[in-house]
């Protein structure tokens, strides 16, 4: 019965966290990209974004124990959650998190404001953004200064980001260490997955709103009193 309880007492945790959480990431990315791009020129603030951040990160750590023990499975947790594992020991991957809490939030209301392919859609246009974000600032910190390297400018990384999760490769600049390698290939896989749900969903709702047009044609048609289905000139 305890641990009944204990396991009831999870999807309020969550659902009371996913929101403020969000947030945290949002302020865990921005930490980062200041980190990454003030290039130790302002020691304060360097410093001042890295106790942020760590902050930010003891949260997520937290966050994950909590619900370790709330959820009854003991070292299973990790395996049948094993999204939030990954994400805890990379947070910049949390944006991949972000239908958990919208989930979360549409549980709030009666009715979603948006469709099923409209959330669909939403939801891979704001993961890809964030996504290219985080992976451009990892791939920057990874190439700048590296022997060789043709993204030298954070510039030169959003603009291969977006080459990246499109698809395209233009391969004008591309990651010449060994992790900035990594970071492309777990981008490109994330790109491929993200066009696949957008391309499916679209093209669902196209078959679907034809669909409709059809039946309401035939339903028409049908409905016509017999003199005017009689075709012209008969």
């Amino acid at each position: 019965m305890h641990v009944r309880n204990r396991t009831d007492r999870l999807p309020e945790w969550e659902r009371r966290l996913d929101l403020p959480l969000l947030v945290a990431s949002l302020l865990f990315l921005a930490c980062y990209a200041v980190i990454v791009l003030s290039h130790g020129r302002d020691p304060l603030l360097g410093d001042v974004a890295l106790s942020v951040l760590l902050t930010v990160w003891a949260l997520f750590a937290v966050d994950y124990a909590v619900r370790l023990v709330l959820s009854g499975q003991g070292v299973h947790f990790v395996t049948t959650h094993w999204l939030d594992t990954v994400v805890l020991l990379l947070p910049l991957l949390r944006p991949v998190r972000i239908v958990n809490t919208y989930v979360t939030l549409q549980r709030r209301r009666d009715q979603p404001r948006l469709s099923l392919y409209g959330r669909v859609m939403s939801y891979a246009g704001i993961t890809a953004a964030l996504l290219s974000l985080a992976t451009a600032l990892a791939v920057y910190q990874q190439e700048r200064g590296a022997p060789g390297a043709t993204i030298r400018t954070f510039g030169d990384s959003v603009w291969w980001a977006c080459s990246a999760i499109t698809t395209v490769g233009y391969g004008d600049v591309t990651p010449v260490t060994s992790l900035g390698r990594v970071f492309a290939v777990f981008l490109m896989v994330c790109g491929l997955a993200l066009l696949g749900a957008v391309t499916g969903s679209f093209s669902s709702w196209l078959i679907q709103v034809f669909g409709r047009e059809d039946q309401g044609g035939r339903t028409s048609a049908a409905n016509r009193p017999p003199d005017d289905r009689r075709p012209p000139g008969s």
